[in-house]
């Protein structure tokens, strides 16, 4: 079954997003769905939504149990403009790398406020209309999303139990979600959660980067799956690993 929830206008970010939800024509289990929350909507909510309705129906093939899935898309004409305000963290001085130069818009760093949109305003929503596990709950993000999907977890690990980061930026501001990596680990906030990282294989620096992620988090025991996909680049990745990343955060309980 396939809902449309009309555009939302969040308070805390003063912008306007498309909600897709799909929900499966199945039995809701006793603890409710699992739910999937997608980034980047527009572009990543109908293979999300696919993988699920195609694979949940022979469950004991592919490992994809039903679940909901949670479109989160920003309106086409201000999507580029607003991906960088809502997915980068805070920062007094960011720090540009070479590659990226001439390319960022002047506003960035407004993950807390989108973040709190999230929590404050998607989430009650999705857990008033539909029958949801609260105990099984995923952030998926792609490229900035991966970015803000890591930073989610690493400065606020309790709202969700797990975690999905395709080809994320770890270059954003110098490579700051290393250091965040580490503080978390550390303060051993990682228990009962779960990080599943994706990278194309020609995707040349950034596999570097989603590795020094990776050996951080295994280095503390952390729930880690990573995955170099063959022959991948940016733009194919997504919809190459996005069944294995959801049997990950499907399937590690059974």
């Amino acid at each position: 079954m396939l809902l449309l929830v009309s555009s939302i206008h969040s308070k805390y970010t003063n912008a306007d997003y498309d909600i897709n939800v799909f929900m499966p024509d199945s039995e809701v289990p006793i603890d409710g769905f699992p739910v999937i929350y997608v980034l980047d909507g527009l572009s990543y909510y109908s293979f999300a939504r696919d993988t699920i309705r195609l694979q949940y129906i022979n469950s004991k093939k592919t490992g994809i149990i039903p679940a909901i899935i949670v479109g989160i898309g920003h309106k086409k004409n201000e999507m580029r403009q607003r991906r960088f305000i809502d997915f980068t963290g805070p920062a007094e001085q960011l720090i540009v790398p070479h590659h990226a130069k001439g390319k960022i818009p002047e506003e960035y760093g407004g993950a807390e406020q989108f973040l709190s949109f999230i929590e404050n305003e998607l989430k009650p929503l999705v857990e008033q209309k539909y029958s949801i596990n609260k105990r099984e709950q995923s952030l998926f993000g792609h490229s900035l999303g991966g970015y803000f999907a890591l930073w989610c977890q690493f400065t606020h690990p309790s709202l969700f139990q797990n975690y999905i980061a395709i080809s994320p930026s770890v270059w954003w501001n110098e490579k700051e979600l290393l250091n965040m990596c580490t503080t978390y680990c550390m303060e051993k906030k990682h228990s009962n959660r779960h990080t599943f990282i994706g990278v194309g294989e020609k995707e040349g620096f950034m596999v570097d980067d989603a590795q020094e992620i990776v050996k951080i988090l295994l280095s503390h025991q952390h729930s880690t799956e990573y995955y170099v996909a063959p022959e991948e680049n940016h733009a194919s990745v997504v919809p190459t690993v996005i069944s294995r990343a959801f049997r990950f955060v499907l399937t590690k309980n059974q």
